[in-house]
C-alpha cells in the first residue's frame, strides 16, 4: 500500500538528524506504538460490529470498555502500548495477541543468535546494546526450547529413496552425565548427495562409544525413513560402519575416505616435508588403475619409510577399503575423495560450539547443531561440480537401481 507524499513530509517534517528516525525516542518508535493501537482499535471494531461512539452500540450486549497498558519488545526497544477492551472480555486482538510480550520476528532474532553460537549471557549484552531491550535468561532458555520439536520433526522427516553418495563424519562435543562429569561425545552426521547433487544432512546422532549396534540403529532409521539404496558410502574407517551398511544396504560399495587417510597420514610429518608427502600421496590416489596406485605406494614407502614407516603401513593395511573408487571413472572420484564441503561444514559447527564449555544434555547439544546447519544449508543450492557427467556415468552403472 503507497503512503502519500503529503503524509511523508507531514511525519518528516521536525527531521534534523537519524536519531529522531531511529533513535531510542525516534519516529519509528512512536509510529509503531500508533499504527499497533490504531490496528487493534480497528480490529476491536470488527469485533464488536460498530463504530466508536454510534447509536448502533447501545443495548448490543457488548461495548468498549477502555484500555490496558502492556509492554511489548520488538526491534525498536521495549515499548507500552494501549490494548482495548470490551465489556465481555472475549476480544481477541491478532496484531498483538493475548499473553504476546514480543513482537512477530524476535523470537527469530534469538534463535538466530543461538543458532551462531553465542551463549545466553552474550545475546542478553547484544540485544540490551543494540535495541535498548532487557531480556532474561529464562527468556532465551524458552525461545531456544521451542526449537526441540522442529529437531524431533526434522530428524525424523521423510527421506529420499536413493542417495547416490553418502558421507559419514563426526565432531566433537562436551556433554555433561547425569548433569556432573563431563564427557567428550561424537555427533555424527549423514550427509547424502541427492540424485541432483545437493548436499543434505540426514540427521545427527549423539553417542559417546561406535559400534556394529550403533551404526546398525542409524542404517536402519536410515530405510526406516524412505532411503531404498546408497551407492557409495564413504567413511572415516568407523568401527563397525562397513559390517552394518551392508547388512542394511547389500548393494552399497564402502569407501574409506580419502581425505581422511591423507590428513591422518601428515600427522605424523615435519612440516618441511609436508608438501612433498602430500604430492606423493596423490600420485597413489589419482593414480589412473589400481595398479599403478600400488606401485605408486611401494615407491612411496621406499622413500619415506626411513623418516615416516606408519604411513605406507596404514595406508596398505587399509588398502581393500581404499581401492573400491578406482573401478569408477574420473567424474564419481573426485565426488568420492574430494571431501572439502564436509569439512567445511564441521569447521562451521566447531566455530559455534567453540563458545560452549560444555552442554548440560543431549538435547541442548543437538539443537545448536541443528540450528546451526539450518544456516549452513541455506548455502547449499548448487550441486556437486560436474554433477551431470558423474550422474550419467551412475546411470550406466546403476541404472537397475536408479530411480525413475
Amino acid at each position: 500500500m503507497a503512503i502519500r507524499e503529503e503524509i511523508l513530509e507531514e511525519l518528516l517534517k521536525d527531521y534534523k538528524n537519524p536519531e529522531d528516525l531511529i533513535g531510542k525516542d525516534g519516529l519509528f518508535k512512536e509510529l509503531t506504538k500508533r499504527l499497533v493501537e490504531k490496528a487493534m482499535d480497528s480490529e476491536l471494531t470488527h469485533h464488536l460490529g460498530y463504530e466508536k461512539h454510534f447509536s448502533a452500540g447501545k443495548n448490543s450486549g457488548n461495548s468498549r470498555n477502555g484500555e490496558s497498558s502492556k509492554k511489548i519488545k520488538g526491534d525498536f526497544g521495549e515499548e507500552s502500548i494501549e490494548v482495548p477492551r470490551d465489556r465481555k472480555g472475549d476480544f481477541d486482538p491478532q496484531i498483538i495477541q493475548k499473553h504476546q510480550t514480543r513482537f512477530d520476528g524476535f523470537d527469530d532474532k534469538i534463535i538466530s543468535m543461538y543458532a551462531r553460537g553465542m551463549t545466553t549471557r552474550d545475546i542478553q549484552a547484544h540485544l540490551q546494546e543494540i535495541y535498548g531491550v532487557e531480556i532474561s535468561a529464562d527468556l532465551v532458555s524458552r525461545v531456544a526450547d521451542a526449537v526441540i520439536n522442529d529437531v524431533k520433526e526434522w530428524q525424523n522427516r521423510s527421506l529420499d529413496e536413493v542417495y547416490p553418495i553418502l558421507y559419514l563424519d563426526a565432531t566433537i562435543v562436551k556433554v555433561r552425565s547425569e548433569g556432573r562429569v563431563v564427557v567428550n561425545k561424537s555427533a555424527y552426521l549423514a550427509i547424502g548427495i541427492n540424485i541432483d547433487g545437493i548436499k543434505d544432512v540426514l540427521g545427527i546422532w549423539l553417542e559417546q562409544s561406535e559400534g556394529a549396534k550403533f551404526w546398525l540403529k542409524v542404517m536402519t532409521e536410515l530405510r526406516n525413513r524412505g532411503v531404498r539404496d546408497i551407492f557409495i558410502a564413504c567413511v572415516d574407517g568407523l568401527k563397525g560402519f562397513p559390517e552394518a551398511i551392508e547388512a542394511t544396504f547389500p548393494q552399497a560399495e564402502v569407501q574409506l575416505c580419502i581425505g581422511h587417510m591423507v590428513r591422518g597420514s601428515l600427522r605424523f610429518v615435519s612440516w618441511k616435508d609436508r608438501k612433498t608427502v602430500v604430492g606423493d600421496l596423490k600420485s597413489i590416489y589419482q593414480a589412473p588403475t589400481e595398479e599403478q596406485a600400488k606401485a605408486n605406494l611401494e615407491s612411496f614407502a621406499q622413500k619415506w619409510d626411513g623418516r615416516y614407516p606408519t604411513i605406507s603401513k596404514s595406508w596398505a593395511n587399509n588398502w581393500q577399503r581404499m581401492i573400491p573408487f578406482f573401478a569408477y571413472p574420473k567424474e564419481i572420484r573426485k565426488i568420492i575423495y574430494t571431501t572439502n564441503a564436509i569439512e567445511s561444514l564441521n569447521n562451521s559447527l566447531k566455530k559455534t560450539i567453540k563458545h560452549r564449555a560444555s552442554f548440560p544434555n543431549d538435547e541442548a547439544a543437538v539443537k545448536l547443531l541443528y540450528l546451526s546447519l539450518k544456516n549452513i544449508q541455506k548455502k547449499w543450492t548448487m550441486p556437486a561440480r560436474d554433477w551431470g557427467k558423474a550422474l550419467n556415468q551412475f546411470a550406466i552403472l546403476y541404472k537397475d537401481q536408479m530411480p525413475c
